[in-house]
Parts: structure tokens; sequence; C-alpha cells
């Protein structure tokens, strides 16, 4: 089986703490404090996460150089990444690899605007004029 390198739902609430922060790294306790505005996951269960998280390649840490006990976790995946990663594992997962049927399945289970169809078809030329500059 393979190893599962994305956040899961709530590690993701975690990683949306780094990607939101302009900081370079940030300790447990930050994060611990920046979540107890969204949620109230315990400060051990954030640890839980965050240790899940550097397992899975998601964050990196390293040790502060005054106190051992200390970790300073960084963000090594950008939150674009671990989209386009989760889509392809949903996509495989559900739709047996066929992005068209995954499209197709999202899009005729809602109501598209005239403009979010415009944006849609935008996203559609670019994604062919990257494959033609691929080949």
């Amino acid at each position: 089986m393979e190893k599962e390198t994305t956040p899961s739902q709530s590690e993701w609430l975690v990683m949306e703490v780094f990607w939101a922060s302009d900081a370079s790294s940030l300790t447990a306790k930050e994060v611990i404090l920046r979540l107890r505005e969204k949620t109230d996951m315990s400060p051990r269960m954030v640890r839980v996460l965050l240790n899940r998280l550097w397992q899975k390649g998601v964050l990196s840490y390293r040790i502060d150089e005054h106190d051992s006990r200390i970790y300073h976790y960084s963000a090594v995946k950008s939150k674009e990444e671990c989209q386009k990663e989760k889509s392809r594992k949903f996509v495989d997962s559900y739709f047996e690899g066929s992005r068209k049927n995954a499209m197709a399945a999202l899009l005729q289970s809602t109501m598209l605007t005239e403009e979010q169809f415009c944006e849609l078809t935008e996203i559609l030329k670019q994604c062919r004029k990257e494959e033609k500059d691929k080949k």
C-alpha cells in the first residue's frame, strides 16, 4: 500500500496556520495558540498532528538552539502542491484515474453562473495550452 503523503482533514487545519503565517517557522505552542481561535483541538492532538505532518514530508523542523525541547516547524509543501496531490488521489480513488469523469461529476452536481462558466473555460484553455507546450 502506498504511503500517505497528503494532509488529512484535521492536519489540513494545522497546515492552514502555516500557509497563512508570514513567519518562516512556528513552534508547536504558536500553532496551538493560533488554532484555539478556530477549533477546540487539544494541545496534545496538535503535537500529534505536527508529528504526522513531519512524517508525511509536509513539514520540516529544526530544534531550537537554546532549548532542545522546542521545535521550529516549517511548511515544506505549499497549499497548491497539497491541493494538486489531494485532487490526484481523489480522482484515482473515486473515478479510476479519469480526470474527465471527475470533472463531469463535479460540474453536473452544481449550477454555474455565467461568470464561473467563463472562468472554467479559461482554465481549460490554459490547461490545453500547457499540454501543447509540453509536447
